[in-house]
């Protein structure tokens, strides 16, 4: 009966930590982030060049880290420039300043006036404990930030 009893336990152990874990996970794929700075760095024929600073924010019990991470801004549905964001670790509950750069393509489609639907896309590889996870972001920077972004090219 003992022996029956402590496989209960372990049991129910096993799947308390589970179901924590899988919550965790949960909260670590709806990290937030926005862009709290952008400067123009260079113009050149082949594009612009933009020192960016974007904040994740962590709603998770998880301290990730991540590697350097590839994004892409888009503008009505139109590629219009690729960036990187540098190696950077996002403590659990809190928000982390990140930098980067991104570069504007010139030939990266054209625009017809009007607020064009901007977004900044990419994939962040975030080290766990015994694992990694690859989080989406989608944001959509405000209509000025969105601005600088178009009228540089």
């Amino acid at each position: 009966m003992e022996t029956r009893r402590k496989v209960i336990i372990l049991v129910a152990v096993a799947a308390g930590l589970g179901a924590l874990g899988y919550s965790q996970y949960a909260s670590a794929s709806h990290i937030g982030v926005e862009v709290t700075q952008s400067r123009l760095v260079e113009e050149t024929a082949s594009g612009s060049s933009y020192a960016l600073e974007l904040e994740f924010d962590n709603p998770s019990l998880l301290y990730l880290t991540a590697g350097e991470t590839e994004f892409m801004v888009t503008a009505d549905g139109q590629r219009i420039g690729d960036g990187r964001l540098e190696a950077f670790t996002l403590p659990a509950m809190d928000s982390a300043a990140v930098s980067g750069t991104f570069v504007v393509d010139p030939e990266g489609g054209t625009y017809e006036g009007g607020e064009p639907d901007v977004r900044i896309m990419g994939v962040t590889t975030y080290d766990m404990l015994f694992t990694t996870v690859d989080v989406p972001f989608v944001y959509r920077p405000t209509g000025e930030q969105a601005r600088a972004f178009i009228e540089s090219r």
